[in-house]
């Protein structure tokens, strides 16, 4: 294909506000963003690879395309999970371009009846703990009265798959965050968690964990209680409006925390906080403030290593790491979470083939797009297997429930383990 048109050849105007045009022409079409997708990987159809959506992009903004539910089915299938990104050797943000295309055709798309009511089930419930638990309850008194697999013969397949990607039940955390021993808090740098939405109720532990972590290292914590959803999972799917209602209240309880870093369990999440600056760009008000608090995005793994490690249990396993998609191609964190468990007596690390390969979870793809997420999952299972690893251990909650049905399905003695619940088991 012919090279990115230089300045000139770009049309003075699109004719629809698509996305950020101006930066489709960063593509220059050379294909090495192929490989590193997995929808291309599995369908090897170009229109499901990144160029392929970015062509469509420019033709709907150019007015050379009719918004149809061919080009609508394109978009819906890609991840977000920025693979692409990483292999890029042009720098294109296509990050940025689906989540803009993805708004634009919830504006102007009209989807089918039962896309939409699932889409707005997922919407109305999932960046609400609240609403979450209260959606979850009836599934949780099924399981208290051993009754979830009478529950799973009568639900719907869609439900029984929805259901497999839920995970047992945790106790919730402590309500405080833990506390230091008398005087010695105030020189100690703080660093406040962000608990998320899904991960405040299906997976507490790694919340409280992150904070047990920190405080052993060397870190005072403080929690953002009244913190709202990071705005990712709107983001994602194009509901824009609200996820910048969601992420103003989060710049400004952030700016008020004191915090020198933020953490979250959720790479996902991470990665929304740390694109603050790029969202409110724009925002007459947070615009500042927003730059500032994506500057104090750390990842777990970062602040660790910097911190002072403490004694450690012996823990003769072997495991294998699962790069969580937005971890390593939104952050570009790869070796810090692998030089940690190194560093864990006993712990042998194995590394797994494709490890940067997405699962299949892709925040609420799994639940919009069940059978593509199920060929990734898959293959993931396939290539966890040949590690003969005892854990699978990660940094995002929504890889770690993918994962976990996908092994239970296989019958596997191979656990799946978050990285916070995984150190906190050596402390």
């Amino acid at each position: 294909m012919a090279g990115a048109p230089a300045n000139s050849e770009i049309d003075s105007a699109p004719v629809r506000d698509v996305t950020e045009y101006e930066r489709l022409f960063d593509c220059v079409h050379c294909g090495l963003c192929l490989e590193a997708c997995p929808t291309y990987i599995l369908t090897r159809a170009e229109m499901d690879s990144p160029r392929g959506r970015v062509h469509l992009m420019k033709a709907l903004a150019e007015g050379r395309l009719d918004l149809d539910s061919d080009t609508v089915r394109h978009f819906d299938l890609c991840l977000g999970c920025r693979g692409c990104e990483t292999a890029c050797p042009s720098g294109v943000q296509y990050g940025h371009l689906i989540e803009g295309a993805r708004a634009f055709v919830e504006k102007n798309h009209r989807r089918g009846l039962s896309d939409r009511m699932r889409r707005a089930m997922i919407g109305a419930i999932f960046p609400y703990p609240r609403r979450l638990r209260a959606l979850l309850a009836p599934v949780r008194f099924a399981e208290r009265a051993g009754l979830r697999g009478l529950l799973e013969i009568l639900v719907s397949r869609t439900m029984r798959d929805w259901l497999a990607l839920l995970p047992a039940e945790a106790e919730d955390s402590p309500a405080h965050a833990p506390a230091f021993p008398k005087g010695e808090s105030a020189a100690r740098p703080v660093v406040a968690v962000h608990h998320g939405c899904v991960a405040r109720v299906l997976a507490p532990s790694e919340n409280y964990n992150i904070e047990r972590i920190l405080t052993a290292w060397g870190y005072r914590v403080v929690r953002l209680d009244d913190a709202p959803c990071c705005g990712a999972l709107d983001l994602h799917s194009g509901n824009r409006k609200r996820a910048l209602r969601f992420i103003r209240r989060n710049v400004e309880i952030i700016k008020c925390s004191g915090a020198s870093a933020i953490v979250s369990a959720a790479s996902g999440c991470s990665t929304a906080i740390a694109d603050y600056h790029h969202l409110l760009a724009d925002d007459p008000e947070l615009a500042t403030d927003a730059q500032e608090v994506s500057g104090r995005l750390r990842d777990l793994s970062t602040l660790l290593l910097d911190g002072a490690m403490p004694p450690l249990r012996e823990m003769k396993y072997t495991v294998t790491w699962h790069d969580a998609c937005h971890l390593v191609h939104g952050l570009g964190v790869r070796e810090g979470p692998r030089k940690l468990l190194r560093q864990i007596p006993g712990v042998r690390l194995v590394e797994m083939a494709e490890s940067d390969l997405c699962c299949g979870s892709a925040g609420s793809y799994n639940l919009t797009e069940p059978a593509m997420a199920r060929d990734l999952a898959r293959r993931k299972g396939a290539n966890i297997a040949r590690t003969k690893a005892d854990y699978v251990v990660l940094a995002n909650p929504g890889c770690e429930f993918q994962i976990a049905a996908e092994l239970k399905r296989r019958g596997s003695s191979t656990r799946v383990v978050h990285l916070a619940d995984f150190l906190a088991m050596a402390l």
